[in-house]
Formats: structure tokens, sequence, C-alpha cells
């Protein structure tokens, strides 16, 4: 089945709109693996609006799931951390620095020698390496050369067009996923995914390894609680028979 790995950085977004440690992000973090989540995804920025680089050596050695870190790889001080902590995967996004939140895919075509030597540094720390892509198929295939392990594919546009015509909005993603697997890369997803489209796209695409799903789970939280907001995004991922 695939893996729901839980973004935390909304809830150390409000620990940091007070100071303190209220709420205590290492507790959510474990008490989400106690509710069911399969991995705890963090998203660092230079300025630590959210996620502070304490946090994540705080995190590792309790964790029992898997840690994805996310982000820029750009940034030397982004890869001296994940070589820090050594996570189980790190996936790279092509963020500008100061970005409020990822809205692409890598062109892994003109990016190609790039991502190849920087995948490479990663991979050699056995880590393994998840590229964010667009839903084309071109970049499926030059992600396909980089070395990379898994491609995350960035599914805002499929969110944001779900409720006109799923059919359609889904269509450019299957086509992307197929290529993934034809060529033999991993397949992740995520950003806007949630209650609502979370189940269509897992059922079009049920080959899927994991999605990472941090700020509608959260929001969600806020009515159903914590607990059983997490095992219902479960349950959206385990409803393979209706459409």
């Amino acid at each position: 089945m695939t893996k729901l790995s839980v973004n935390i950085n909304k809830i150390a977004t409000l620990r940091n709109s007070r100071g303190g440690n209220n709420p205590d992000l290492v507790k959510m973090a474990l008490d989400a693996e106690s509710f069911g989540a399969d991995g705890i995804t963090v998203h660092p920025r230079p300025d630590e609006r959210h996620i502070r680089y304490q946090d994540l050596r705080d995190l590792k050695p309790l964790l029992a799931t898997e840690l994805n870190i996310e982000g820029n790889s750009r940034e030397q001080k982004f890869i001296d951390l994940v070589l820090e902590i050594r996570p189980q995967q790190v996936t790279l996004v092509p963020d500008a620095t100061g970005q409020l939140t990822s809205d692409h895919g890598w062109d892994t075509i003109q990016h190609n020698v790039y991502l190849k030597e920087t995948i490479r540094i990663f991979k050699d720390a056995g880590i393994r390496v998840s590229i964010f892509v667009d839903p084309v198929v071109e970049m499926v295939e030059g992600a396909a050369t980089t070395g990379t392990d898994r491609i995350e594919l960035y599914t805002e546009a499929y969110a944001r067009h779900f409720a006109s015509g799923k059919e359609a909005a889904i269509a450019p993603y299957v086509t992307a996923a197929e290529k993934a697997r034809e060529l033999g890369l991993g397949l992740n997803a995520g950003h806007d995914l949630d209650l609502k489209n979370l189940n269509y796209f897992s059922q079009q695409i049920p080959w899927l390894d994991e999605v990472s799903i941090g700020h509608a789970l959260i929001c969600d939280a806020l009515y159903l609680g914590f607990e059983n907001t997490i095992q219902l995004y479960k349950r959206q991922l385990a409803m393979r028979s209706s459409l």
C-alpha cells in the first residue's frame, strides 16, 4: 500500500508563532507515527521560519519510521544538514531562496549535469534520493538519467483542477507515472493532496510508493483530531475498489 508521510512544517509554524515549545514538535511527530503515519517529512528553509535545523537533530534518533527531508539543494547549508542527519530519503526541490512554498518541478534536461552531481553526493552517503518533477514525460525521462532513485510528482495542478474534471486532471499524472515505472523509477507524490482528491489519485496510480501531506492534513486535524485525521488519510490510500 502507498505510504503516508506526514509533513510537520505547519506544526513548527504554529510553535514558532509564540516562541517556546508548544506544540511540542518532537512529541507530535512521534504521535503521528503511533497514529499510523509511515514516515515524517520536513522542509527546512534557510530562515528556519518553521522547521529549525536543531529540530532534525532532535527528531532523527527518536523516529521509528522514515524521515524525508525536502529542500533546496543549491544551498550548501541544506546539503551539510542532510549529510549530518542521514535521513532515509532526501527530496530535492528547485526552490528559490525565500520562496513561500514549492511551486514547480525540476527541468531535468536543463539541470541534468547539476542533478547528477548533487544526487551522487547523497547516494554516496547511503541516502535514497527523490526529485520534484512536473507531470511531463520529457522531465521524467530526464530524471531517469540523473541517477535519482525516485521522482515526486508535483500535484498542485491535479488538486486545482480536480473539482472541474478529475479525469482530465489525473491524465498527465498517469502518463508520467507510467513512464516512471517503465524507466524503473520509484514514485512519490505531493502538494495539495487532501481527503477529497487523494483516493482517486491513488486509485489511478496504484503503484505509487509514497505521498507526503502536511498543510491539508493539519488543517483537517483542527476539526477532526490528529489521530483520526491520520487514519482517514490512510484509509483513502487503502480504498482501491470504489471510484
